[in-house]
């Protein structure tokens, strides 16, 4: 869960519009977001469903729903939402837009498949299931960040898919240590795991941006 800070809102023709603080990075068009705490308490409510992130003024929605932008005035972090209504000046106002995506690339069955273990206790059975849970938010955020629009309930395909698994597998197996594997040679150096670049191969994340 992310939260940011709204600093202006208004409401255009049946869409609500607010401005926030932050980077927009993370949240993409079709995205659900909660906003609370605004003066102009019209705008406020769960689950507004994002429709542009076009950061310029909205000036109207045409007839055929074509949502039309003044490109003079910039305005950086724009979310903007179907919200029916009337009219809302824009101005400054206060409060906050929430955005939590679930992601479910992949279950605690496949961590276990890849480890070659079942879990030996309910305690195993929990960490694995946290393993699971952080290695899909982690490898989202990852591939959001390259430039990717995934659908947070369905893998893109299978080496983001294997890179997933292979990281939940990562954290379980680092249970205990520092930085790495709790492994050690003959002479009592630590072993250091070094799969993180083919994670993030697998992900297709050893570049910036995609094309």
């Amino acid at each position: 869960m992310t939260t940011y800070t709204i600093t202006a809102s208004g409401r255009v023709d049946g869409y609500g519009v607010v401005q926030v603080l932050e980077d927009l990075e993370n949240i993409q068009l079709g995205d659900d977001v909660d906003i609370s705490g605004l003066a102009q308490t019209g705008l406020n409510g769960n689950n507004q469903t994002v429709w542009s992130l076009t950061p310029y003024k909205l000036l109207e929605v045409t007839d055929d729903g074509e949502l039309v932008y003044d490109f003079d005035v910039y305005r950086p972090g724009t979310v903007i939402f179907p919200d029916a209504g009337d009219d809302l000046a824009y101005q400054a106002d206060s409060g906050t837009l929430t955005h939590t995506v679930t992601v479910s690339w992949i279950t605690n069955a496949d961590v276990i498949e890849w480890l070659g273990i079942a879990a030996a206790t309910a305690n195993d059975t929990a960490y694995i299931t946290d393993c699971t849970a952080a290695a899909n938010a982690w490898c989202y955020r990852r591939r959001t960040s390259a430039g990717y629009n995934d659908d947070p309930t369905t893998v893109s395909d299978g080496s983001v898919f294997l890179g997933t698994v292979m990281y939940a597998g990562g954290l379980y197996r680092e249970r205990g240590s520092v930085d790495s594997f709790a492994s050690f040679d003959s002479q009592g150096g630590q072993i250091p795991f070094g799969s993180l670049g083919r994670i993030l191969q697998l992900l297709d994340c050893n570049r910036p941006q995609v094309g």
